[in-house]
């Protein structure tokens, strides 16, 4: 007979009530080290993995918290005040413990550059980090967020630069009839919901690889396009330079929430209605026919409309779906087969975030010198990696220890 995976915790492992307001944005650190969570007032609280307490409270923005991500020895947030900040990380996860988020004392982290975004579409950032280094050593990434005039289109930006090296993707599209009365045309695809930038697989002709943008929009289509040039860092002119590689509405709502997988093959998004749509990102690979690849894309139907979250893991097995209700859905990711519900919030799951699985596991063996990682055991490691933060317009982040998904 076939063997069924145990149903999940019927409870949280642990609870986190620092937030004094609805809980946007969750983040948990490459390291699994740091939990970072924003809440709908603009607070940033940032609580170690290893005790549960706070090491940073500061008021980031001032409007809430959309997203939040650390990237080298920075935090980007990023909030509906229209405003993208990065900071620099104080924290030493091994010294620096308050009581509380209250507790006098905390680190507060120093500001070090503020970009102004446009916010009007709750659509998150994407960082895509580069290999390349600035002359002074720094890392660079790319940054794509909503075009700061029109939020249909998207911006790319360079950091540490702050220089926009593409301006309004998503230009290109056909135009439409004008109104009667001379007016603009009416968008029919509507705002930028959710985007995601990438490198898609290396062409049949080169190694090299095509820069790619995926967005999913308000009328709950998704677009992924790919960048002409091979070369990361030109800039391109204001709509031009990006193809449409395909384009394919699954919802009838607006996209809510969108994820990419590790590898930047498989793509899901979630709507208000009941519906997960799952997007073979590989399948625009050289140049493949955009028919093709729109057959590649695929509903799957549940029982539960309205979610507002979705996150897969980062070895690809399980993917974790939030929903209005206040659960929160397991599914496998290749099938979307169900497996599980965490039940315990009483208000909309705003987000939800694996612990980094398959980095605990390839180091969990390293730093053998380090006291501190010689002190934590390694059960507590595995059980870290097994990790899956919700958070909830109750104002709480529950943190859920997961089993490994390994026969799914």
């Amino acid at each position: 007979m076939p063997s069924h995976p145990p149903p999940p915790p019927s409870a949280p492992t642990y609870l986190i009530r620092t937030h004094i307001a609805a809980v946007n944005a969750l983040h948990i650190s490459p390291d699994n080290e740091r939990l970072y969570s924003g809440d709908a007032e603009g607070n940033v609280i940032v609580t170690s993995t290893r005790t549960l307490r706070p090491l940073a409270n500061w008021r980031a923005h001032t409007d809430s918290v959309l997203s939040l991500e650390e990237w080298g020895n920075s935090i980007i947030t990023h909030g509906r005040d229209n405003k993208l900040h990065v900071w620099q990380v104080p924290l030493d996860p091994a010294r620096n413990v308050g009581g509380s988020a209250t507790t006098p004392g905390l680190s507060k982290p120093e500001l070090r550059y503020s970009m102004d975004v446009n916010a009007l579409n709750y659509c998150r950032f994407s960082l895509l980090p580069l290999p390349e280094k600035t002359e002074a050593g720094e890392p660079m990434a790319l940054l794509a967020v909503p075009n700061l005039i029109e939020s249909a289109f998207a911006d790319v930006w360079e950091l540490p630069s702050q220089k926009r090296l593409h301006a309004a993707i998503g230009k290109d599209r056909p135009k439409q009839p004008t109104n009667s009365d001379g007016r603009d045309p009416i968008n029919p695809i509507g705002i930028i919901m959710s985007m995601h930038l990438f490198y898609g697989p290396p062409s049949d002709e080169s190694s090299s690889r095509q820069l790619r943008l995926l967005c999913g929009y308000e009328n709950g289509s998704v677009t992924l396009r790919g960048y002409r040039h091979n070369d990361r860092l030109r800039p391109s002119v204001e709509g031009i330079d990006w193809d449409t590689l395909w384009s394919v509405k699954l919802h009838v709502e607006s996209v809510m929430a969108m994820t990419v997988n590790q590898t930047n093959t498989l793509a899901l998004s979630v709507s208000a209605d009941h519906i997960v749509g799952r997007y073979d990102l590989s399948a625009a690979a050289g140049g493949a026919d955009p028919e093709r690849a729109r057959a590649a894309c695929t509903i799957h139907r549940t029982k539960n409309a309205g979610n507002g979250a979705v996150s897969i893991r980062d070895d690809g097995r399980v993917c974790a779906v939030g929903g209005w209700d206040g659960k929160v859905r397991l599914y496998a990711t290749r099938t979307l087969k169900p497996l599980g519900t965490l039940d315990y919030h009483k208000k909309s799951c705003q987000a939800v975030a694996f612990a980094r699985y398959q980095h605990e596991q390839a180091g969990a063996a390293d730093d053998g010198d380090d006291g501190d990682d010689e002190a934590f055991e390694e059960a507590e490691r595995a059980a870290r990696r097994r990790w899956l933060a919700v958070g909830s317009q109750d104002n709480r982040v529950s943190v859920w220890s997961l089993i490994s998904f390994e026969k799914t």
